[in-house]
């Protein structure tokens, strides 16, 4: 599809930037302005997003645009898909044509929908992330205050992304909702991802806003499974193949934002204040970050004195296990071969709930542990994955 850019950048990179876009088949490149005060390097935490991403923007306190004086002139286009940054919107706003549609991206530099005010009547679609400021603000106890901020710029659609669960693509107009399943697989990277969905769902609105946003997910979970452009479009042009109905068709993993906290999550590992546990620190901040229920027994039943009298020991055990039976999924994380973990692997198996064993120490890897789980790996990318896609079937099960 025919496709022009306008950005802005800092003038070293304006050749870098035109020549790169040409060779992807960019027809134009305007350059908005020139962004000053600070180098053009964001160091980023967690690229493939099991937790936070961790953005942080070198002197970003330094950093500004200046504007081109004069600017370039974007009146041909009638379809815009605005990505808001440190710039002036409202300047973006009278550089298009009085007809022209507009898409707005508002994951990030949006602290409030209000600040759109100025495009009211002339949106066409509204994006937003789980991850996003206004998500945080608005909707992540309950959907409702955010689709009322939404509705005031009177946008025919709008796009919940919510990461691993799928996306949501609700038509303001009918009041209908689409739910389009995540397809999990092994992130190579997740940074853009939420801007490549945005923007090929803006390329295919002629279709109608449904096919639009399956083809946009197509291109977002082709883009998050390589780094490499080629093998993009190589099999983004394979998927591409399908029709809509025959996505629908297949399965995949749709599990919302708000109904994760439906189910509990039994963390079953050494989590003891005397132990070293990073890797469980860190899979309990990543399970939190996605919204989920986690339980984590010795924090809630307490943590047994040593040495530990009788009564104690029996209290503990019996609180445990019921706690087990009460969760619908259990995340066993069993350093140092702790016996007691494994031993609630063996009870949740018997139990026939869905065991996720994330073992970053490889220690574990028995036949009991790896096929008895639903998912085995040193990988929390992986066993991240395996639990949504073990919740996503229970919501099944139980709708």
């Amino acid at each position: 599809m025919p496709y022009a850019v306008a950005a802005f950048c800092p003038q070293y990179l304006e050749g870098e930037a035109r020549r790169y876009l040409e060779a992807h088949g960019c027809q134009e490149f305007h350059l908005l302005g020139d962004v000053v005060g600070a180098p053009n390097v964001i160091v980023i935490g967690d690229p493939t997003e099991v937790s936070h991403q961790g953005y942080e923007d070198l002197l970003r306190d330094r950093k500004h645009v200046i504007p081109r004086d004069p600017g370039p002139d974007l009146q041909g286009y009638a379809r815009v898909m605005v990505f808001p940054g440190r710039y002036d919107i409202d300047d973006l706003r009278r550089r298009c044509s009085p007809n022209a549609r507009f898409s707005i991206d508002a994951a990030y530099d949006v602290d409030s929908l209000a600040s759109l005010q100025q495009f009211r009547d002339c949106i066409e679609a509204v994006m937003l992330s789980t991850s996003s400021h206004i998500f945080a603000t608005l909707g992540a106890g309950s959907l409702d205050p955010l689709l009322a901020e939404v509705a005031t710029l009177s946008p025919e659609v709008f796009l919940l992304k919510e990461n691993r669960g799928g996306s949501r693509l609700f038509d303001l107009r009918n009041g209908s909702v689409e739910e389009i399943p995540a397809t999990l697989g092994k992130t190579a990277n997740s940074v853009g991802v939420g801007d490549v969905y945005s923007a090929v769902m803006v390329a295919y609105a002629e279709r109608g806003w449904a096919e639009a946003a399956w083809r946009g997910c197509q291109a977002a979970t082709a883009y998050a499974h390589t780094t490499y452009p080629d093998d993009f479009r190589r099999d983004l042009q394979r998927s591409l193949t399908l029709t809509v109905e025959e996505l629908r068709g297949l399965s995949g993993t749709t599990l919302p934002w708000h109904e994760r906290q439906r189910f509990s999550i039994y963390l079953a590992g050494p989590d003891f204040s005397y132990v070293y546990k990073p890797e469980l620190d860190r899979a309990v901040e990543s399970l939190a970050y996605h919204n989920f229920r986690v339980r984590r027994p010795v924090q809630e039943n307490g943590e047994l004195a040593k040495p530990a009298s009788d009564g104690a020991l029996r209290r503990t055990y019996l609180l445990d296990c019921q706690l087990l039976k009460d969760c619908d999924a259990i995340f066993a994380i069993p350093l140092g071969r702790d016996p007691g973990t494994l031993v609630e692997i063996g009870m949740a198996i018997e139990l026939r709930k869905p065991v996720i064993t994330f073992d970053p120490r490889e220690e574990n890897n028995n036949t009991m542990v790896m096929v008895g789980s639903s998912v085995y790996s040193a990988d929390l990318d992986e066993c991240l994955n395996g639990m949504f896609d073990a919740l996503a079937k229970l919501r099944i099960t139980m709708v």
